[in-house]
Parts: C-alpha cells; sequence; structure tokens
C-alpha cells in the first residue's frame, strides 16, 4: 500500500506507541490526585508539557492540552471573543478558506449575531491581503487564519496578517495544524496570540492537540475544571498527551525533511503532467507547504481517479477528510473562483515522511496506464 493522505492523517510513530503503552502501564495515576500514583501522574505530564513546549517554542505555561486542533480552535475563537470587553469590537475575521469545521464555527457565530467577515483569496489561492487590510480595523476583536492550508497547501501570510491585527488592537490566532511538523515552526517567533495544532497530523495519536496561548492574553475557558491553569477543565488524556510529546520529540530536521518531501511531489506533478494530457495543478505556483498536491485529471471525475488509483493499492483523497466524498465541490477551490465542474475533479495527494521515491516511481508508471484510456475516451468523445 502507498499512503498519499498525510494530510488527513498520519501513521503513529514507533516511539509514539511506546511512550503512550508504557504511561497507560506504569503511570495511570490521575495528576490531579494527591497520593504516590497521583503525583507521578503529574511529574509526568508536567515532562511532556515541558517537551511539548520547547519543541514549539513556547513556555509550558502556555501549553494548553485539548482533544484536538477543532476543539483548540473553538476554544480561541469563543476564548478570545468572549474575553473582549469593548462594546465596539466585536467583529471576527476568518479567511474563506478556513478548514471546514472552522467555518462552521464561523456560521455559527453568525447565526448568534455576531459580526463575521471573511478575508479572500487570489486564483493561486493565497490570501488577499487587500481584502484583509480592508476588513481589519478597530471594531475587530479577533482574526483567525491557518497556516498552511489543508486541501491546497499554500502557506499563508500569517506575519502580515499579524501585522495588521495587532495595528488594530485585535487578537490573532492561528490554526497551525498543517504547518507544524512539516515545516520549521517557533511560537515565540510567530508572534500570534493563540495557535491550535494537532498530533495526529505530525505522528502522534488521535484526540489530543494543543493551543499555544501567549503569555498575559486574556481567555475565557469553554470547559470548566481546575486542569490546565483552570482553561480547559477534564481529567488530562496523559497517555495521548504523552505521545504527543514524543511525535515532537521524535521530528528531527523538518526543514531537511521538507527538501526531500517538496522534490517527491515536485517529481510526481510533472511526471504526471508529462505523461497525461490535462493535468492540472492547482495552486503550483504559489508557496506550498512540502507535500501537498491539489490536482485534477482533464475532465475525470474525482472518484473515478480515486478508485484506479485504490485498484494500484494508493491511498488518496478528494479533498478533506472531514468533508470528501460529497457532491458539492470543495469550498477552497469556489473561493479560488475555480468552475464547479472542475472543482469536483480534485483530488489531493498529501505525501510524508514514509513517502519514498520507489513510490512516486510506481505511481508515475502504474496511474497513466489506468486513466490514459479514460481521458482518450472523452478527448474522442468532444471531438
Amino acid at each position: 500500500m502507498i499512503y498519499l493522505d498525510h494530510n488527513a492523517t498520519t501513521p503513529p510513530a514507533p516511539g509514539v506507541v511506546q511512550a503512550m503503552l508504557a504511561t497507560m502501564t506504569d503511570v495511570w495515576g490521575n495528576a490531579s490526585s494527591q497520593h504516590a500514583q497521583g503525583q507521578q501522574a503529574k511529574r509526568a505530564l508536567a515532562a511532556a508539557r515541558a517537551t511539548v513546549a520547547r519543541v514549539l517554542g513556547c513556555k509550558p505555561s502556555e501549553v494548553i492540552f485539548t482533544s484536538g486542533a477543532t476543539e483548540a480552535n473553538h476554544l480561541a475563537v469563543l476564548g478570545l471573543h468572549s474575553a473582549v470587553k469593548e462594546a465596539g469590537r466585536q467583529r471576527i475575521v476568518f479567511s474563506a478558506v478556513e478548514h471546514a469545521g472552522h467555518l462552521a464555527l464561523a456560521r455559527a457565530l453568525m447565526a448568534q449575531g455576531v459580526p463575521v467577515d471573511f478575508i479572500g483569496v487570489h486564483a493561486d489561492g493565497t490570501l488577499d491581503l487587500d481584502s484583509a487590510a480592508g476588513l481589519i480595523g478597530p471594531d475587530v476583536a479577533l482574526v483567525s487564519v491557518m497556516a498552511a492550508n489543508n486541501e491546497t497547501g499554500v502557506l499563508m501570510p500569517v506575519d502580515e496578517v499579524r501585522a495588521l491585527a495587532h495595528a488594530a488592537g485585535a487578537r490573532m490566532h492561528v490554526d497551525a495544524t498543517q504547518l507544524v511538523g512539516k515545516a520549521p515552526f517557533d511560537f515565540a517567533r510567530l508572534g500570534a496570540d493563540a495557535v491550535s495544532l494537532s498530533a495526529h497530523k505530525l505522528r502522534g495519536p488521535k484526540g489530543i492537540g494543543a493551543l499555544l496561548l501567549r503569555q498575559g492574553v486574556a481567555l475565557t475557558p469553554q470547559v470548566q475544571g481546575s486542569q490546565e491553569r483552570r482553561r480547559r477543565g477534564g481529567t488530562e488524556n496523559l497517555p495521548a498527551i504523552a505521545g504527543f510529546a514524543a511525535a515532537l520529540e521524535d521530528l528531527g530536521d523538518v526543514a531537511a525533511a521538507a527538501v526531500r518531501i517538496a522534490q517527491l511531489r515536485d517529481a510526481l506533478e510533472q511526471g504526471l503532467q508529462r505523461a497525461l494530457p490535462g493535468v492540472h495543478v492547482f495552486s503550483a505556483q504559489a508557496p506550498r507547504v512540502a507535500g501537498t498536491s491539489y490536482l485534477r485529471f482533464g475532465p475525470l471525475a474525482a472518484e473515478v481517479a480515486l478508485q484506479r488509483m485504490a485498484q494500484l493499492g494508493v491511498s488518496a483523497s478528494s479533498g478533506a477528510a472531514c468533508s470528501s466524498g460529497g457532491s458539492e465541490p470543495s469550498h477552497v477551490l469556489t473561493a479560488m473562483g475555480v468552475p464547479r465542474d472542475e472543482a469536483l475533479g480534485a483530488v489531493r495527494l498529501s505525501l510524508g515522511e514514509a513517502t519514498t521515491a520507489r513510490d512516486i516511481e510506481y505511481l508515475l508508471a502504474a496511474l497513466p496506464l489506468l486513466l490514459a484510456p479514460l481521458l482518450d475516451n472523452y478527448a474522442a468523445q468532444a471531438a
């Protein structure tokens, strides 16, 4: 099997599984308990938090463990927005290409009467900074944008948006779910007020993530309790937290890995374009995170291309895992102005640490043999 859906989730690293098993076996106490087992768990929790903070470039006190990036995003938006006490500063600005779950939150807030606006994107998927500058004003409480798009892989101009937000007196939240582990990341350097991430995108376990919250930034908790410095209640998922820390510890040289994976992605895209007519790569000229390739095979529907890949033992997707498989086009491609019929043909191939040159060579040798007859048939019908 060749797995090319790393943007959806990644296989857990062996050290992650070992760390989780050891914690479940040996450190099963509740970190809030005062007895020996509880204090052992408390020490393990502190050690894992310190590792997460060190790798991500923040202070241990700035790490809030959550159930994943979705919860972290909700905590950031709801918690930062509700902490704003200025009556004239209530508007929230998102980008139009945020993760589907994040946009669902935006729509829910709009239904409750919260003023919400969306920053548009250019045809290549890059954020429209002129649109951002026009939307971010003194009535804005929070700006929330992703660092890298989960479908196209486009890197967003986070530094520029942060400058606009802070100049307007607004808070800045970044969803870095698709960036951390794929490109160098440092919370202190980023300068955002809050950053979300999820462990299972970087070979960690599912069900654990974090919100990094800059020291001194006010946040209203959405789940009450004494845990996480009273910012997120609930008994800590210590095995998953240990696995999260192990995954971050195991990242190694992220920049070097990104160079290798980008070379494989480029070889894949160029090889497919040489072998098949009508292969179009979305956002090909935009700055992208290394492993993401979002493309269409001429007029073929995404389901057809994915079925042929499945026959070859290749796992891929038609977009975000939580929204793929439907009959509606990608909201990301729609925001980019891509026509509906072209958007419905979009296939996402996302490479990762386990992807090899041999995988790419196999796909380039085998896939054109399956797709070329279909494309020839379409061409003959159109003639």
